[in-house]
């Protein structure tokens, strides 16, 4: 009997350490938790009859429970932050008092936060843009996977390419860059003034958060101070612009543009007014060319499915001839075209051919009466296996062209004689343009997204690589400011944010999803979508463990600080948890956190690595003890003042204020909170990149928004320093590395104690 009610004395104390609310009177303090004990004793007694003998025992029970608190350090400690949150007297009272929680709503699912100890007034905390800022520093990869004639040797000595929503100048002799960054979406094509100097370039159309196309114009910019000069057709053209081409004859006069409607339609502007001069329909086959005729600004030319169609502009109206095959296949993709210097049209094709054209007299046995002149081909030259992807006129008039199949470079003279060839690494795919430096020195773009330069006599180096598939995983180093990659292109690839460049590159059975460095910084864990992950050696690149949990995809590989666990989170709802030692090579089954009803989306140690914090799809938030076997918290209370090694988990009070209202839970793909606890960023669904403060606990927190993505952002992640942060977007296979300028004093601790302690209320300021 007194066995139970010690156990229901203690169950009392428990209860009131985590419940009692000391907010409305300071004055109460030890005495009253005694009190309220016997109390408490006596009622529990009486239910039990109350005898004499019995009620002194348990008056004397009751005044040794009463110490209870004196003799368990945890349950002292309690009571006094209890009372000390009350604030001191004379002092605003909190809002929330200790202890309280707040939700929020994803997809009307309620999410419970704790509040933290040192957060006295959560209602008057005001969030503000972080005093840091982001600047686009180095942009990696090039989109040549399904560009055409993307790529442009400029007389600055750069060359100009595009990839996401930025065109890069990049110097190859200085290996520096510029971007201009006026795009809104994927940039789709671009070409070069007859000047030089100027540029037009058009994008896809894109939409916006509701879903509803936004407007979009051809830009035309200067390439020396990347001011932009014009903004042509603004929300005339639909879905996107394919192909734009500058006349010649009239020194750049006019401006063709076609888009990415049913109809393809071609429209001609005038560069000088800015308006429109004339439009008309050409296919509903796809299309892949324009050009003007060099001599003659009234006659242009496309190209693209099965089809050659030759413009002609008079009083203000294009009228088309669709070239004839007559004797020779036809081809399924006519892909490039160029003019000969003595002013022949010559197409490459799907079939490896090169299709010389001319203009031919009416043939009136086939045609009929009445039939006029038509453009036929006068001269088959077969030239590559498989497609001919580029063709390029060198200035002496002989002629480049780039293959599909045979990844081929070949030269050829005037009159279309070879001259030599080369063929490019299998490692860079097929040639997709090309564009001379000058009558020896190339540059070639390939699909598999790599620009290349060289000679016929020296080969060719890449000097531009990038991922050509959908990336996820990403980690930076803990030392070194080196960063690796991997997605779903089987690509593992190691960068160094330091010379831009590629360090190197290997290629894996499956597609990586996540990957995570080793604290010692020796070696790195990749994560596969079989279940099955692998470490990898960084100066041998050598697999030097292995192992497969789950026959799902892997989200989250995560070290503990010291380095001795790996956490290795799954779509089959575990949390697999290795012991790790000799120096990060040899790994032992420790553990498995179960208790997620969803896949494992991030997870974080604790600074003490003890404990886990987790994140599912189904928008839970978990701790876990591992130093107890892998137990789960029921309590997630008790974790609120837990101090986190890393924090990545979307979902958590320090990072609440990232969230939109009316977010549906994947709206926010990845966070990263830089070292130094400052500032967070934030890698969202609609291409954008967001610079929050650190803490960020309050809804509608305001950011610093950066676009440069064409795609979902897939993962964000700061340098070791965090004088650098590198964003992966998915389906534009770009990363994006800034630069973190500007700066205040203070980390996430001293911001969140001056915050709390603020009792003027103001509006927050704006989303900048």
């Amino acid at each position: 009997m007194l066995l139970r009610l010690f156990q229901q004395q203690q169950k009392v104390v428990l209860q009131l350490s985590q419940r009692w609310d000391p907010a409305p009177c300071y004055e109460q303090s030890m005495s009253s938790i005694k009190d309220y004990l016997t109390n408490r004793v006596r009622r529990n007694s009486e239910k039990l009859g109350n005898p004499e003998r019995q009620r002194k025992r348990l008056d004397k029970k009751a005044a040794s429970s009463a110490n209870l608190l004196a003799r368990s350090p945890s349950l002292e400690n309690r009571a006094k932050e209890l009372i000390a949150s009350a604030g001191s007297p004379g002092s605003r009272r909190g809002t929330y008092s200790q202890g309280q929680s707040i939700k929020m709503f994803i997809r009307g699912r309620p999410i419970t936060m704790y509040i933290p100890s040192n957060i006295q007034n959560y209602d008057e905390l005001k969030m503000e843009p972080p005093s840091e800022r982001l600047e686009l520093d180095w942009v990696y990869g090039y989109r040549g996977r399904d560009g055409r004639a993307n790529l442009y040797f400029l007389p600055t000595g750069e060359a100009v390419y595009f990839i996401a929503c930025v065109i890069v100048l990049y110097h190859i002799n200085n290996r520096t860059q510029r971007h201009y960054r006026k795009h809104t979406d994927c940039v789709r094509c671009l070409t070069l003034h007859p000047d030089k100097v100027r540029v037009a370039s058009g994008q896809t159309a894109g939409v916006d958060k509701d879903g509803k196309p936004l407007q979009l114009c051809v830009y035309i910019w200067d390439s020396t101070t990347l001011v932009t000069l014009q903004q042509i057709g603004p929300g005339t053209f639909q879905r996107g612009v394919g192909s734009v081409a500058f006349s010649f004859a009239d020194a750049g006069s006019f401006l063709c543009v076609i888009d990415d409607s049913n109809d393809h339609m071609l429209s001609l502007w005038d560069c000088t007014k800015g308006t429109k001069h004339a439009e008309i329909k050409t296919t509903n086959e796809a299309v892949f060319a324009v050009e003007f005729n060099p001599r003659d600004s009234t006659n242009i030319i496309t190209c693209g499915k099965s089809h050659v169609y030759f413009w002609t502009l008079s009083g203000g109206q294009l009228t088309k001839k669709q070239g004839i095959f007559g004797k020779y296949k036809k081809p399924k993709f006519i892909q490039c075209f160029v003019f000969s210097l003595t002013g022949d049209v010559l197409t490459g094709d799907s079939e490896g051919n090169i299709m010389t054209w001319g203009k031919s007299a009416a043939d009136i046995k086939t045609l009929g009466k009445g039939a006029k002149e038509t453009y036929q081909i006068m001269r088959q030259t077969k030239a590559h296996e498989g497609s001919v992807f580029t063709l390029c006129t060198l200035q002496g008039g002989g002629l480049l062209s780039g293959g599909g199949k045979d990844r081929k470079i070949i030269r050829w003279s005037a009159d279309l004689a070879p001259e030599r060839e080369c063929e490019i690494p299998e490692k860079f795919g097929a040639v997709r343009t090309i564009a001379a430096m000058d009558e020896e020195e190339l540059l070639v773009g390939t699909t598999r997204n790599a620009i290349l330069r060289g000679t016929f006599s020296d080969g060719f180096v890449a000097i531009v690589q990038g991922h050509v598939d959908e990336m996820w995983g990403l980690a930076t180093h803990p030392s070194q400011n080196i960063f690796l990659t991997c997605g779903h292109d089987r690509q593992v690839c190691l960068w160094n944010t330091e010379e831009h460049k590629l360090d190197w590159c290997i290629t894996l059975e499956e597609y990586g999803l996540c990957a995570g460095f080793c604290p010692n910084g020796s070696v790195v864990s990749v994560g596969l979508s079989t279940g099955r992950w692998m470490v990898l050696d960084l100066l041998t690149r050598e697999v030097v463990s292995e192992s497969t949990d789950g026959n799902e995809q892997l989200s989250v590989m995560r070290y503990s600080p010291d380095g001795s666990f790996l956490a290795v989170g799954s779509h089959d709802n575990f949390i697999y948890i290795y012991s790790v030692t000799e120096s990060g090579r040899r790994y032992t089954r420790f553990g498995k956190c179960n208790g997620h009803s969803s896949f494992i989306t991030h997870l974080d140690w604790s600074k003490d690595g003890k404990y886990i914090m987790s994140n599912s799809g189904d928008y839970e938030i978990l701790y876990w003890d591992i130093a107890a076997g892998c137990k789960l918290l029921r309590n997630r209370f008790e974790s609120k003042d837990r101090e986190w090694a890393s924090y990545t988990c979307v979902l958590g009070f320090h990072v609440m204020g990232v969230w939109l209202e009316g977010s549906d839970g994947t709206d926010i793909n990845a966070l990263c909170r830089s070292h130094n606890e400052k500032m967070v960023a934030v890698a969202d669904d609609f291409c954008k990149v967001h610079l929050f403060q650190y803490p960020c606990p309050k809804l509608k927190a305001p950011s610093h928004k950066y676009e440069g993505h064409g795609s979902h952002v897939t993962n964000v992640c700061f340098t070791h320093s965090d004088s650098h942060l590198l964003s992966i977007g998915g389906k534009d296979t770009c990363i994006l590395q800034w630069k973190v300028i500007g700066g205040g004093v203070g980390n996430s601790r001293e911001r969140l104690a001056s915050a709390s302690s603020t009792s003027t209320s103001s509006p927050e300021p704006a989303t900048s």
